[in-house]
């Protein structure tokens, strides 16, 4: 299990309902995407991390380790915007306005990725995926979804597992025996996909599997007083930046 589905189904908001959550999570996200970078953005990320380390209880190294892979890709797609190609000043020179978009769009996708990982830590993903067949999506997709989220957590433990053995022997001693690890592990798991899938298929034919998969989905009733709050705080950050936006530079 990752580290960020094992923090999900231990988080204090486990038991909540996920449309508190998702009303939360892509609220926060969609404000971020909306609203003025700054304070926009900036407040948005505030409210995100109080929001994350406070009441729901997420450790800050473990939300640091998730963010720090979102965080890289923000910054590599803010990095071109420091530069203009094939310009009156050269092939390759500084935009003048270069800084203040890269800062708009880091600020803008930094806060987005900090709400999308506030539902992914709080929200296990077997607690979706089941309720989207009531919210009409066919149950067909939803499960091969669940087929996929279960066969990626078998095929991580068998990487772990192979790798493990070639390291005890001595398989990444040398660049090459490196390589050639890389390739029979790369081989090793193709081959056990296949067998894991079969298996599986062989499994659910045993079990009188007619076309759905059907799981037992813990009973939460839907939170007024969260969605209120969670109301309050999307249209308080809206407002603060309205007004803020006319008093900052």
């Amino acid at each position: 299990m990752l580290p960020i589905d094992a923090a999900a189904h231990s988080s204090r908001w486990r038991r909540r309902h996920p449309v508190e959550k998702a009303a939360l999570g892509f609220g926060l996200t969609l404000c971020a995407v909306s609203l003025p970078p700054w304070p926009g953005a900036v407040l948005v990320a505030a409210a995100t991390l109080a929001v994350l380390l406070g009441p729901a209880g997420v450790p800050g190294r473990q939300l640091w380790r998730a963010f720090r892979i979102p965080l890289g890709f923000c910054v590599t797609g803010a990095v071109p915007l420091l530069f203009e190609v094939g310009g009156a000043r050269g092939l390759v020179a500084l935009a003048p306005d270069g800084p203040a978009h890269a800062g708009e769009l880091l600020l803008r996708t930094a806060s987005a990725s900090l709400g999308v990982l506030l539902f992914a830590f709080t929200t296990p993903v077997s607690d979706v995926l089941p309720r989207l067949v009531r919210a009409g999506v066919p149950a067909p997709v939803v499960d091969v979804a669940l087929v996929m989220y279960r066969i990626i957590f078998l095929l991580l433990d068998s990487l772990a597992k192979i790798r493990q053995a070639q390291a005890a022997r001595l398989g990444h001693t040398t660049r090459a025996a490196t390589w050639r690890s890389l390739a029979g592990l790369g081989a090793t798991t193709f081959v056990r996909a296949f067998d894991r899938a079969q298996r599986l298929q062989s499994g659910l034919a045993g079990r009188g599997y007619d076309g759905t998969l059907r799981v037992l989905v813990p009973p939460c009733a839907v939170s007024r007083r969260f969605l209120t709050a969670t109301g309050a705080l999307l249209a308080g950050l809206v407002a603060l930046t309205l007004v803020l936006e006319r008093f900052l530079p």
